[in-house]
């Protein structure tokens, strides 16, 4: 059995929600921001494939791609201020994978670790099945520990290992597939 440190934030096994957070879809004029977050996260090494920043306009066919109906894009706003995103996408655009989307979520360095990508997570799950998703899928380095423990808490298993695949900073790193079946 492994020893798992409670958080003093947490009541009955679950954070209280974050004071004002409200989340929502991801309007053109939140793309600064998300670009923001994600360029951070590009710097910290630890969360994305992506290894050089990318500007708004980069990202603009990117951001097209998201629809509410289908592939949503929310950010978490709290105060006015965007403090995190998460994206679904494809998983593989063949016809067998209809049901299966991936996810991605990226916080703001200064709203780590207040619950802000539980949230996130927890509400895809339960928007899933309005999408016609059965199941969510997360391609997360594998030194990506914090990631891969939130979305171990929420459910999700690991699913596939890939040794090796990445080279970020001629540092070769392995990728973790994690997902979840959700109930339609």
């Amino acid at each position: 059995m492994t020893a798992v440190a409670t958080n003093p934030n947490k009541i009955g096994g679950h954070r209280p929600p974050l004071q004002g957070m409200i989340i929502r879809d991801a309007l053109g004029a939140d793309l600064p921001a998300i670009v923001e977050i994600y360029n951070a996260a590009i710097r910290g090494r630890i969360s994305t494939a992506q290894l050089d920043p990318v500007s708004v306009e980069e990202r603009l066919p990117w951001f097209r791609e998201h629809s509410p109906e289908s592939y949503p894009l929310w950010v978490a706003e709290i105060g006015g201020q965007i403090a995190g995103w998460l994206s679904f996408h494809s998983f593989i655009t063949r016809c067998a994978y209809p049901g299966t989307a991936e996810i991605s979520v990226y916080v703001g360095v200064t709203f780590r670790r207040l619950g802000l990508g539980e949230a996130l997570i927890e509400k895809a799950i339960a928007h899933a099945p309005h999408l016609k998703i059965s199941a969510l899928v997360g391609c997360i380095f594998g030194h990506n520990e914090p990631s891969l423990r939130l979305f171990e808490q929420l459910g999700f298993e690991r699913w596939g290992f890939l040794p090796r695949v990445a080279r970020v900073d001629d540092i070769e790193r392995d990728l973790v597939m994690v997902g979840r079946h959700v109930r339609m």
